[in-house]
């Protein structure tokens, strides 16, 4: 039983890490001003991995509707450009050396949609990796109560339990989700 305690403790702990990883993607769909983690979640092929922008170029804002992306190796320009273009932020790069610019929109109706469904978009990668904690529980519960290291009665109440948190977790994404786009869609 001690084993299946701790197991319900690292799911939650886990299904808070996919939240956190939601809030900190949510925190990079700014609305009306530019910010460097808007290309938090960009990741560019080089070297033959896939690596996260901030490990090959510098971020920065030098105006509030400009995103500098300064590109360390000159070579990897050409992969930094379509990294940003593959994360779908509705941003087009104008490249000048190894330094690519990037112009933050004006939100009109339509830029607002857009980043409510790219909202939507981290909101239901964040409810799919919650799933996959939750089976990941159901599973090491079926294989504890099969090796006869709980009850089924064990099995159901802790089943119950890993129900209650994953519901929690959702409920939790989607009140986050909610906060975002009410935030985005406020003129």
């Amino acid at each position: 039983m001690n084993v299946a305690t701790y197991d319900i403790n690292e799911l939650k702990r886990r299904m808070s890490g996919a939240q956190a990883v939601l809030k900190q993607e949510l925190s990079g769909l700014r609305t009306g001003r530019a910010s460097a983690h808007l290309l938090d979640s960009v990741h560019v092929d080089a070297y033959g991995q896939n690596m996260p922008l901030n490990q090959l170029a510098t971020v920065s804002v030098p105006q509030p509707r400009m995103i500098s992306v300064q590109v360390w190796d000159r070579s990897m320009v050409h992969a930094v450009e379509k990294g940003i273009l593959a994360a779908n932020l509705g941003l087009n790069p104008s490249t000048e050396g190894q330094v690519i610019h990037l112009r933050i929109p004006e939100l009109n109706e339509e830029r607002r949609r857009e980043l409510v469904k790219i909202a939507h978009k981290y909101a239901e990668t964040a409810k799919v990796a919650v799933r996959h904690v939750r089976r990941d529980g159901m599973e090491a519960l079926k294989k504890l109560e099969k090796d006869h290291k709980i009850s089924e009665d064990e099995h159901k109440r802790m089943d119950t339990e890993v129900q209650k948190a994953t519901d929690q977790a959702i409920t939790d994404i989607d009140h986050a989700l909610a906060t975002k786009e009410k935030e985005i869609m406020t003129v």
